[in-house]
């Protein structure tokens, strides 16, 4: 009988740049810190960009993308195996 595998759901988000406002919504909706709003980055239109910031906690959770009143974010979601059952 094979071990049951443990997977890890994982996340990666991007932002439209040219859609977004600099709201900062998705930094303050994020519990997980994901992204942050470094200030030294800009929209073409000249508003603070957020920045996907930590790819090793984001869980894919999309309340990001629901509070984006812009939707200028997009979720993805995939599925690691863990790192003790990949060998």
């Amino acid at each position: 009988m094979k071990p049951q595998e443990s997977k890890v759901i994982k996340g990666k988000i991007t932002i439209d740049e040219a859609s977004c406002r600099g709201c900062g919504f998705c930094v303050e909706f994020c519990y997980r810190g994901c992204i942050t709003m470094p200030g030294d980055r800009f929209t073409p239109l000249g508003y603070l960009l957020p920045v996907f910031a930590d790819l090793q906690r984001c869980n894919a959770c999309g309340i990001c993308n629901w509070m984006c009143p812009h939707f200028a974010i997009e979720v993805y979601k995939y599925v690691e195996r863990d790192a003790a059952e990949r060998d």
